[in-house]
């Protein structure tokens, strides 16, 4: 009889209770199965069946003792344990171990329910006009989305199908014959976009902006810091040896020698007493000095180890205070202290930051291994478990027969529609993950050494307890990123500081953002702000590249998806603008403007703002659908009268290198290409003033800038 057996037919059984949780799902090596979770723990902790790095521990336990019913806490065990180890083909897959939680919760709320109209909780009971009641709380509620709503429903048809497999029963009948929990929450996906916010251009540009600056530039201030505190640390060691057998009387005026050689070395150079970098609480010790001291530093330099001796602290002592005193009377005070020289921001020309000591050095570390998150989400198209199942070794370069680098290739593990242990697949990218990559190494390695662990992720400050991987932690530190470029970094006329809001609302950045954001662009904005830094067309390539032989998580698909979205988006601002009384020229801008009136006419007496801006969508959409964005004119495609298309192949796409705007039907011109065509003219007028130029080519250039100034002043006027 097998263990899902045993659950079915003997509830009571004490061989029930010492089922491992996890009988039939493959566990992450060094784990032993005999000493995982069993069934009758009040507390299942999954863990050792997850594979994602990016997993939060607490996603992965349960609590029974949470639920007050002990009903109902039975119930869950049992639902629970069915989930993970029983496959319905056709309805529901093995759950994960790392949703366990929200299965937990969203059936929660469902037996809290039950339990507050029944008393105790019995499923036999259960009756049709029950559930209705329990559904309508459930649409009620106007914080959550249809799609939200679909994942609270969809619980209830799992007490259905998985009945055979709970000791007492589940439901009786199928709940709403004939529907699904999609249906029964209005949701469709089709027509609700993902929900997933991208981040806003203006908040992208300088984002991707100090990210590339921590990677390219301020990297190397910040490993120079690091081998400089480490110099200092390993002399601490050897000081240690030295002093072992010195009496109290010796070592205080051996540490007393040691601060006055290196404040006089420091007095050589006109520097001043330490101070932290960045204002701390001020410590009792430092009263009388009227600045909060780095003492830290100053017991490293006099050899004190106050972790070991804390009685030991200079600050501590009278004498030691008052030769700092003297110092600072004659040479001021320094920010921070170590002797690692901090280069020039290019946009300033000053230093990007004040001097490191030991609190900057950890947090700049941090905001380093940030900043390369940020170039590997957005220039990658990973998934955040993608990107956090990254390991030393990960990035391959292939070079062609003369030495050249032809691609950068980052292997991984993908998880999306793969088994629970995930998959190795490649992406391919571009120079700045790469260059991110090599940083992460130098920067990672030590940490996870600490850790055991091998990871590009580890958290770095490496405690004997507590995490050991970023996860999910990673969005609180972009968004401290953000916060700490704004704070100490971005000062000067010339330094781009980071947004925090987004119309006039909050933003927070998290990890899904970057992999929409990326699609976004590349689909609907090729020629926008963020070109100018990031080649779209390289990395629109590599993307696709990558995920077409190695991931079934299909970003070209989404990229698909994103460029429907912003045709639509692109549409009904073409319907505003018109609206407002914006004209438009080009060969297809008679048909367009008529389309446009068309539907205004429809839409009558509604003024167009107020619009039911979902019904203009879809009277709108089969024109969106043509709609491609372009940078001297718009085309709205028609094959049959594309001119592009006489000299190519591929008869399925709009060809923009061979676009002839002013005679294509399908080209329309708006005031926003103007500046394109001025940059034509502007060329044109450049090259006949070349005096080599035949008459033939003069010709011709005279008539091509006449026909770019009739563009103009179309648009002009």
């Amino acid at each position: 009889m097998n263990r899902v057996q045993v659950l079915q037919t003997d509830p009571e059984s004490n061989v029930l209770v010492k089922l491992p949780v996890l009988s039939s799902i493959p566990l992450r090596s060094g784990y032993d199965r005999n000493k995982l979770s069993r069934y009758g723990d009040d507390c299942w902790d999954l863990t050792p069946a997850v594979f994602r790095e990016n997993a939060r521990r607490c996603h992965c336990t349960v609590i029974f003792g949470s639920l007050a019913d002990p009903v109902a806490a039975e119930a869950m065990r049992a639902y629970l344990y069915a989930r993970l180890n029983v496959r319905l083909p056709g309805w529901s897959p093995l759950l994960p171990p790392a949703s366990i939680r929200q299965a937990f919760n969203h059936m929660k709320r469902f037996f809290e329910f039950l339990t507050n109209e029944q008393d105790t909780l019995s499923l036999a009971k259960v009756d049709q006009a029950l559930l209705d009641q329990y559904a309508k709380v459930t649409l009620a509620s106007k914080r959550r989305q249809p799609a939200a709503n679909v994942i609270m429903l969809k619980p209830i048809w799992h007490l259905y199908h998985y009945r055979a497999h709970l000791p007492h029963g589940g439901l009786k009948f199928e709940p709403w014959p004939g529907q699904s929990a999609a249906s029964l929450a209005g949701y469709n996906s089709r027509i609700y976009e993902n929900r997933t916010a991208r981040i806003p251009e203006a908040i992208l540009t300088p984002l991707l902006g100090w990210a590339s600056k921590y990677v390219q530039e301020f990297s190397r201030d910040i490993f120079a810091a690091r081998a400089e505190l480490s110099k200092i640390e390993q002399q601490v060691e050897q000081y240690a040896k030295a002093d072992r057998d010195l009496s109290r009387k010796q070592l205080s005026a051996i540490r007393k020698a040691r601060i006055k050689s290196w404040l006089a070395e420091r007095a050589r150079e006109g520097r001043g007493i330490p101070v932290w970098a960045q204002s701390i609480n001020s410590a009792s010790r430092d009263k009388g000095l009227g600045t909060p001291i780095n003492w830290r530093l100053l017991n490293l330099v006099a050899g004190v180890d106050t972790k070991l001796n804390p009685g030991s602290h200079l600050g501590l002592q009278s004498a030691m205070k008052q030769i700092v005193k003297v110092h600072m009377s004659k040479y001021g005070t320094e920010r921070g202290g170590f002797n690692t020289s901090i280069s020039l921001s290019p946009d300033t020309r000053r230093p990007w930051r004040p001097s490191f000591d030991h609190k900057a050095l950890k947090r700049e570390e941090r905001m380093l291994q940030t900043a390369c998150y940020i170039l590997c989400a957005y220039l990658t198209g990973m998934r955040d478990c993608e990107i956090q199942a990254m390991r030393p070794g990960c990035l391959d370069l292939t070079r062609s027969e003369d030495g050249l680098i032809e691609r950068y290739r980052v292997r991984s593990t993908a998880y999306k529609a793969r088994r629970a242990v995930g998959d190795p697949a490649d992406w391919i990218t571009i120079a700045p993950v790469a260059e991110a990559i090599e940083v992460l190494e130098l920067l990672s390695q030590p940490a996870a050494a600490s850790h055991g662990i091998k990871t590009l992720w580890p958290v770095l400050n490496s405690k004997p307890t507590g995490k050991t991987h970023v996860s999910a932690e990673i969005v609180n530190h972009l968004n401290e990123f953000r916060d700490h470029v704004n704070a100490v970094l971005a000062h000067g006329d010339r330094a781009s500081p980071i947004p925090t809001t987004h119309e006039g609302k909050p933003f927070r950045i998290t990890t899904r953002q970057f992999r929409r954001t990326l699609a976004w662009h590349i689909a609907n904005r090729p020629f926008g702000t963020i070109a100018g830094m990031i080649q779209y067309k390289h990395a629109s390539v590599a993307v696709f590249e990558g995920y077409a032989g190695s991931s079934h998580s299909g970003f070209q698909r989404q990229v698909d998806q994103e460029r429907r979205y912003g045709q639509l988006d692109d549409i009904l601002e073409y319907f505003d603008a018109h609206q407002v009384g914006d004209s438009f020229s080009g060969p297809a801008s008679t048909r367009i403007e008529t389309t446009i009136e068309g539907v205004a006419q429809r839409l009558s007496p509604l003024p167009a703002r107020i619009a039911d801006r979902g019904r203009l969508r879809v009277m709108l959409g089969s024109l969106a659908q043509t709609l491609h964005v372009g940078v001297l004119a718009d085309c709205f495609f028609d094959p049959a009268n594309a001119l592009c298309l006489k000299a190519t192949t591929d008869q399925s796409n709009p060809q923009p290198a061979l676009c002839q705007p002013t005679k294509c039907p399908n080209a329309c011109i708006r005031t926003r290409h103007l500046p394109a065509w001025q940059s034509a003219a502007d060329n044109a007028k450049a090259l006949l003033k070349e005096k080599r130029l035949s008459n033939m080519q003069r010709s011709a250039l005279k008539n091509e800038l006449d026909r770019i100034y009739q563009v103009i002043h179309e648009n002009v006027s």
